[in-house]
Order: C-alpha cells, then sequence, then structure tokens
C-alpha cells in the first residue's frame, strides 16, 4: 500500500474525532486528496432531521471544491466498525461526478486497509461522461 494512503487514512481518523452523530452513534471519518498533495478532511454530521443529515465523505469533497480543488487521487473513509465501511448511494454519486474514478482507501477499526477504485461502487454512475 502506498505510504500516503496510510497517512491519508490517519487524517481521516482524526477527522472522524469530529463527528457529530447522537442518533446512529456512528461515527465516519473521511480524507480526500487532490492531486497537488492537499488533504480535505471531512466527518458526518446528523440532525434530528434525518434527510439533512451529511456524510463525511460529502463534507470533504464539498470543501475541496469550496477551496478550489478540483483534481484528486484518493479518498479515505474510516469508522469504529471491525467490517469496512462503504459509502451511501447519494456519496457514491457525488464522488462518481466530482472525482472521477479515484482510488478508495477503507480502513476498519482493526486498522486493516482495504483499497478499490471508485468505479466498482457505482459501476453504471449517471455522469457527464455517460451522457456524451
Amino acid at each position: 500500500m502506498k505510504k500516503e494512503y496510510r497517512k491519508l487514512a490517519e487524517e481521516a481518523q482524526k477527522a472522524k474525532l469530529n463527528a457529530y452523530a447522537p442518533f446512529s452513534k456512528f461515527g465516519v471519518g473521511a480524507a480526500l486528496l487532490a492531486d497537488d498533495g492537499q488533504v480535505f478532511t471531512g466527518c458526518n454530521i446528523e440532525n434530528s432531521s434525518y434527510g439533512l443529515t451529511i456524510c463525511a465523505e460529502r463534507v470533504a469533497i464539498f470543501k475541496a471544491i469550496s477551496h478550489g480543488a478540483s483534481k484528486f487521487k484518493a479518498i479515505a473513509i474510516v469508522s469504529d466498525d471491525p467490517g469496512f465501511t462503504l459509502p451511501c448511494g447519494a456519496c457514491r454519486q457525488v464522488l462518481s461526478d466530482l472525482t472521477g474514478n479515484i482510488d478508495f482507501v477503507m480502513m476498519n477499526a482493526k486498522k486493516r486497509f482495504k483499497i478499490i477504485k471508485l468505479r466498482l461502487l457505482l459501476p453504471f454512475a449517471f455522469t457527464r461522461i455517460n451522457l456524451k
């Protein structure tokens, strides 16, 4: 595994500490690596109106875009789950549309890693690319 991916997962782990998850009690952290080496982090933030909750992955990508980043290498997702935490459908669509086929790095509670390409999570994504 690339050393930078281990560091990226560590940044996601730090971001998870800021999760606001009073309802699910399931904190998630994300760290998005831009092509220029910048790292943008996010955590899940829940709301009593569940539809207004936002996932860690979307916090990280929206933060990156709002700071001018537009090209990305990888995103790391961590949680306290003994298995691997995968993104919800909304996050898969947002990541597919805004980051392309980047590496998706997962680290579980046992500090084990799994890396896959984003397209494996959403193989027939609705994107501008598919519309051409």
